[in-house]
């Protein structure tokens, strides 16, 4: 069975339009006023902390390089499904996938859009590609209204629910939107919200803002400037 939405829940709010991308010593860069940015993810992935490093190191040991590789894939896509049939009842376009990926993602989707999606009040944008001046880029899932707060709104899925720990990059990527979308549209977003749906069929909601938000923008910003101390600018 198909997405059931039939009627686009998307307003005109904002001129929105997509930002070139490309892959630059094989990290993902957006294009900003003629200049290619690395993409928020990148930053992030590059600036990890050691300790965090090491956790995933002896993970891949422990199930091995091949398990891990394929574990990894396999999330990714499952992510994929799941996001497409997000953004298509958004944008209200009938969709199916009928592959054992598809009915997976299709099945954490519809939890997410069940149970989660009722508290938006405006969808402005899914799939919105943004940048922040001369710094970073990246594509925000959704941007719009949650419980009455202008908010970036980030969909995932995980294999088993996580702590609040583990989603600190989560939460840095949501204050990174937040900032690039401000500086663009000239708005004042006040939320960023994790949607995030487990294999299990458990919902996570996690939601940051006010000082939090405020708090998280900064970290970001410190790993900014690291990914630039590191030779950032050289990409």
């Amino acid at each position: 069975m198909a997405i059931q939405n039939k009627t686009s829940l998307l307003i005109d709010k904002y001129p929105y339009h997509e930002v070139r991308r490309k892959t630059v010593n094989g990290r993902r860069h957006y294009e900003g006023e003629g200049k290619f940015l690395p993409s928020v993810t990148t930053i992030l992935s590059n600036t990890k902390k050691k300790e965090d490093l090491a956790g995933l190191e002896r993970w891949k040991q422990r199930v091995g390089a091949e398990q891990a590789e394929a574990i990894k894939n396999q999330a990714a896509s499952v992510g994929t499904a799941m996001h497409k049939f997000i953004e298509c009842h958004i944008q209200g376009v009938g969709y199916d996938d009928q592959t054992n990926i598809g009915v997976i993602g299709k099945r954490m989707a519809q939890l997410i859009i069940r149970s989660a999606l009722p508290g938006m009040n405006e969808y402005w944008g899914t799939e919105v590609t943004l940048y922040y001046p001369t710094f970073y880029g990246g594509t925000a899932d959704c941007v719009g209204v949650w419980r009455d707060q202008p908010a970036i709104i980030d969909f995932k899925q995980t294999n088993k629910p996580k702590e609040e720990r583990y989603v600190q990059d989560y939460f840095m990527q949501l204050a990174a939107y937040a900032m690039a979308h401000d500086a663009l549209y000239g708005t004042k977003i006040e939320a960023g919200v994790i949607m995030m749906a487990s294999r299990g069929m458990n919902l996570q909601m996690f939601t940051i803002n006010g000082d939090r938000l405020d708090d998280y923008k900064y970290q970001w910003l410190k790993r900014c400037e690291k990914y630039y101390n590191l030779g950032g600018l050289n990409d």
